[in-house]
């Protein structure tokens, strides 16, 4: 068997990204990942290979692979800055 797995922090610090990025990408449903436990998020090879091509930046391409598919409104949202996003989305 030749996957790997990694906590965010390992992944992160592989993919030269932020943990909170790829925790974020994970909960928001942007990044595949798997759930161990009582909601452990984990990434595998295959995971962060994945990633890396949904990341990717083609020659061409007019839509960003950061921009959201659904409406703001149907993002989770947590904290202060969801209360910003609410007031510009309403």
């Amino acid at each position: 068997m030749d996957i790997e797995f990694f906590e965010p922090a390992e992944a992160a610090a592989l993919m030269r990204c932020t943990e909170s990025w790829l925790r974020d990408g994970a909960t928001s449903g942007r990044f595949p990942h798997a759930c161990w436990g009582k909601g452990k998020i984990i990434f595998t090879s295959e995971h962060i290979r994945e990633i890396a091509r949904l990341s990717e930046i083609l020659p061409g391409c007019k839509t960003s692979p950061q921009s959201p598919e659904e409406p703001l409104t149907k993002q989770r949202l947590i904290g202060t800055r969801s209360k910003v996003r609410l007031a510009t989305v309403n």
